[in-house]
């Protein structure tokens, strides 16, 4: 099995809440390589969570992954083993898992992790990710079975998350927001190629529509190529379309939520 553990959680950076569970993690495999992938999702932000995981799963090597991002700990929500793609995800079934899951080419196996022999003792309710997730992550890294971990559990049956869409209309594509970054950008569902198909290209301007709302904005490359306190849409890392405030806040400004209807639409 691999030595590579990565970490999600919303634990945040001012307690020790990370460092507990690298510190459980090397007491039980020492030659493990833990990777950081985000501390910071907002509280509870399960799709916050699912879109930064699935997001990120690309760039990095086989292995372990823990997210832990559930308003619901402390309540009766199992905790799960999926393998996707030589991976194995580890974290509650709230559909936070199901977006990685599914950029590594879907679930093949499901396991309910409740064997308690793999657990750090005493288990304390609220706090899964120290004494649940991360020693059976390090006791996979040591070569236990996904299957020890407990029932197998029929992939159909795991909770999944809406996956965000989009759609082509004659001369528009509508989608979503899928999530906002610590920058206040807003990352829509909606992919570049969608706006190539609608004959938009970089240095044109787009018709946003939100919901009552109707705006004029720029689609450049970055959004770097508006002045400072401009709005702008650009293709973003992930090649999805993303409407920011040049050194500003967009979700704040436009009032941009996760969810909420976008419908782009090129101007002539």
């Amino acid at each position: 099995m691999t030595s590579v553990i990565t970490l999600l959680t919303d634990y945040g950076l001012e307690d020790g809440y990370v460092a507990a569970c690298h510190g459980v993690i090397a007491g039980i495999a020492p030659e493990a390589r833990v990777i950081d992938v985000c501390h910071l999702i907002p509280a509870g932000d399960v799709r916050r969570g699912a879109a930064v995981l699935a997001q990120t799963i690309p760039y990095l090597p086989a292995g372990i992954h823990i997210a832990a991002v559930d308003p619901g700990a402390g309540a009766s929500r199992r905790a799960v083993a999926v393998e996707a793609g030589g991976r194995v995800f580890i974290g509650p079934d709230n559909g936070l898992l199901s977006w990685a899951v599914h950029a590594g080419g879907g679930a093949q196996a499901a396991h309910e992790i409740s064997n308690e022999q793999h657990f750090l003792r005493p288990v304390s309710p609220t706090f899964p990710g120290r004494d649940v997730f991360a020693p059976v992550a390090a006791r996979l890294c040591g070569g236990l079975s996904p299957a020890e971990l407990g029932p197998e559990i029929p992939v159909g049956r795991l909770v999944s998350l809406p996956e965000p869409t989009s759609q082509l209309r004659e001369g528009s594509v509508e989608g979503e927001v899928v999530s906002v970054d610590r920058y206040g950008n807003t990352q829509l569902s909606i992919a570049a190629g969608d706006l190539h198909a609608l004959g938009v290209r970089v240095g044109d301007t787009l018709g946003v529509r939100l919901g009552r709302r109707q705006l004029s904005l720029p689609y450049r490359e970055t959004f770097s190529a508006v002045p400072p306190g401009e709005l702008v849409a650009f293709a973003d890392s992930a090649g999805l379309i993303a409407i920011a405030v040049n050194s500003g806040d967009a979700a704040q400004r436009l009032g941009l939520p996760p969810g909420a209807h976008v419908r782009l639409s090129p101007l002539s």
